[in-house]
């Protein structure tokens, strides 16, 4: 099953009114966090950090009402913590998808089979379980063993009840690109939506700082990951953004496509760095000096993100923004996206390159900053 028509269709349609009324800038996924609270202790999440009181605290419906309706973004992602311990995620979800509001509940997948019948199959809600690779690499990155089938199961279950179901995933520099192919190929057999794929972000409360890519990394492991590619791939994401994270695409970050609301307000200036919170969205939009972020104002914490959550918004505006990037993108989304040729090895060695085979990319947007699952 692909993305519903539908969604492409209103998020094609948003974009083009915000160009046509000249707006620079313009949100196109809320990142709407209920609550920091999480069920696992991932070494790479710096969320559960927080003090307990903090961990405590949760969003009420009304609340995630009101900012989802301030700020008018067409697809909200709700990450955490883990959405599933919220006493009344399910009102939360209903109050979005009567909104006619694309929802992707992001989750470890732990709760989600036993909390299934709380949610009812729709095509603007999708179940986005974060998945950091095969078996054994998943298990390392969230520091228990057996998550990795029981999201699986979780998995199965949703698909089997009508759900529409994406997966995200979260590459560290102790990825290992050909197994991430299988991992691919096993995701497609089991039969989810669409694959979402960004590079680690050295997020500062994280127990492990070792592990994080850095920029040259990043371009290093999708060009090896991408060395050969399935033609029955299918990535949720803007096809700009996948080339991009290899080095075939400049994109500059846009902080203000992917805002984030939470318990402390509206967080300046994205979802990885906290440096303050405002009451409304427009303080936000309006209000922050968003030329002192992305890797060209040199902010130090920017230099080596190429996280999804900024560079999605900046994918899909390169799309509609120029004749260029909307063939580009088109191309890629009729004939695939094609292997890429002389990749780098992390080994003296050459990596073997096989023969061409493309691969389905979806026009999409971001769905949860799993950098920090």
């Amino acid at each position: 099953m692909g993305v519903p028509v539908s969604q492409m269709w209103t998020v094609a349609t948003y974009v083009l009114r915000q160009k046509l009324r000249g707006r620079k800038r313009y949100p196109l996924v809320l990142m709407l966090e209920p609550l920091f609270r999480c069920n696992l202790a991932c070494a790479g999440c710096g969320k559960i950090q927080y003090p307990a009181a903090i961990l405590k605290k949760q969003l009420s419906p009304e609340e995630c009402f009101r900012a989802v309706d301030e700020c008018g973004a067409p697809v909200v992602s709700i990450p955490g913590g883990e959405p599933l311990l919220h006493p009344q995620i399910h009102e939360i979800v209903e109050g979005l998808v009567a909104r006619k509001k694309y929802v992707y509940l992001c989750t470890n997948a732990i709760l989600m089979e036993k909390h299934l019948d709380r949610f009812q199959p729709s095509r603007y809600l999708s179940f986005s379980v974060h998945l950091d690779g095969p078996r054994e690499e998943h298990d390392a990155a969230v520091c228990r063993d057996g998550i990795y089938d029981v999201a699986l199961t979780a998995i199965r279950s949703a698909l089997a009840r009508g759900f529409r179901v994406t997966t995200n995933s979260t590459l560290f520099n102790t990825t290992d690109p050909e197994r991430m192919a299988g991992f691919f190929d096993s995701l497609v057999e089991l039969g989810v939506e669409g694959m979402m794929i960004s590079p680690g972000y050295p997020y500062d409360k994280a127990p492990d700082q070792e592990h994080f890519l850095h920029r040259q990394q990043t371009e290093r492991l999708f060009q090896r990951i991408f060395s050969r590619v399935n033609r029955r791939w299918t990535f949720n994401q803007s096809p700009l953004f996948l080339e991009f994270l290899r080095g075939r695409w400049d994109l500059e970050c846009t902080p203000w496509g992917s805002p984030t609301y939470n318990i402390f307000g509206w967080q300046r200036p994205c979802y990885l760095l906290q440096e303050g919170y405002v009451e409304t969205f427009d303080e936000l939009m309006n209000g922050t000096e968003w030329s002192g972020y992305g890797r060209s104002s040199g902010h130090p914490k920017c230099t080596d993100c190429m996280v999804h959550c900024g560079y999605e918004p900046s994918a899909v505006d390169a799309t509609f923004g120029s004749w260029k990037g909307l063939l580009a993108a088109a191309k890629i989304s009729l004939f695939g996206l094609r292997p890429t040729r002389g990749a780098v090895s992390a080994d003296p060695a050459p990596m073997p390159q096989p023969e061409p085979a493309p691969v389905l990319v979806t026009l999409e947007l971001p769905t949860r900053e799993s950098a920090v699952a």
